[in-house]
């Protein structure tokens, strides 16, 4: 596997080398200081070009970079634009393991873009791009709920949470699983990311779809919440939703008194005793009630 050190010194080669790349810039998770290294971090690279097409049309350059085991482009993926494009992504996986996520972004369209505050400059040909700042994950903490976005994402977790026990009592595994790994569990790691957040005055980054709260949960909280992670098992899974709920409501309530905000408990407890009585429900009787 080719180390860091490599990877950019190929990565501003081929850009110094070529006439239509006139600046380079890496951000993500390379550009914070304050992550750990390891083997499974890409390189995101913006590479900002007068040509844009040279590099869709003919994308023989790729091989400069390694041989792919993968590649995909989303920008080619789902409808047409309706609109000229004046960026395209290259998401690459590389043999060796490397992976890059390239894109070129047109230079006259510059003044649109919108700068990422984990930033690095590697390479500025004419000095088109103004300075970054110091890297740092600014764009990246979380930010405290409006009483409106609280309400929401209750209402939403309790919601959906009533798809679940639907989807349980029918035995309908993969319906059940979607509602709960998507809209339920969503709902919780927001509410727990506005948690973390109180309890370090919204400077620090909890992490994509909640990766780092092992790190910001209170040990007894964090394994709460991995217990809300079951199995294919029908029984697991509605222990999992009632663990799920008494979760959500306790980092609901503090977040709650914290910004002043009414938490709806008469939803919580009416959901609540519906899932219990879902649960309990036998598979051959005619009307829920």
């Amino acid at each position: 596997m080719r180390t860091e050190k490599e990877m950019l010194a190929l990565i501003r080669a081929f850009a110094t080398e070529n006439e239509y790349i006139r600046a380079v810039i890496m951000n993500g998770s390379r550009a914070n200081p304050n992550v750990p290294r390891d083997i499974f971090q890409d390189y995101d690279i913006v590479y900002v070009v007068t040509s844009l097409q040279s590099f869709v049309k003919d994308r023989s350059w790729i091989d400069r970079f390694g041989k792919l085991i993968m590649m995909q482009t989303p920008d080619e993926m789902g409808a047409e634009p309706s609109e000229p494009l004046h960026h395209f992504a290259f998401l690459m996986l590389f043999k060796d393991g490397n992976r890059i996520d390239l894109t070129f972004y047109e230079s006259d369209h510059l003044p649109a873009w919108k700068r990422d505050s984990l930033s690095v400059l590697l390479l500025d040909k004419d000095g088109i791009i103004a300075p970054f700042d110091e890297p740092s994950n600014r764009d990246y903490l979380t930010i405290p709920p409006t009483a409106s976005q609280f309400a929401d994402c209750c209402n939403e977790f309790w919601w959906v949470s009533t798809y679940v026990a639907k989807g349980l009592w029918r035995r309908e595994l993969a319906y059940a699983k979607y509602m709960y790994e998507r809209p339920v569990r969503d709902m919780l790691i927001r509410m727990l990311q506005w948690h973390i957040g109180i309890e370090t005055n919204f400077a620090v980054d909890s992490g994509k779809c909640g990766k780092y709260f092992e790190s910001y949960l209170a040990p007894d909280q964090w394994s709460v919440f991995v217990q809300t992670y079951p199995d294919g098992d029908y029984e697991h899974m509605w222990q999992g939703l009632f663990t799920m709920c008494e979760l959500f409501r306790e980092a609901a309530h503090g977040v709650a008194r914290y910004f002043g905000y009414p938490y709806n408990l008469e939803e919580d407890e009416n959901v609540t005793a519906h899932l219990a009585h879902v649960r309990n429900l036998p598979a051959d009787v005619e009307a829920i009630y």
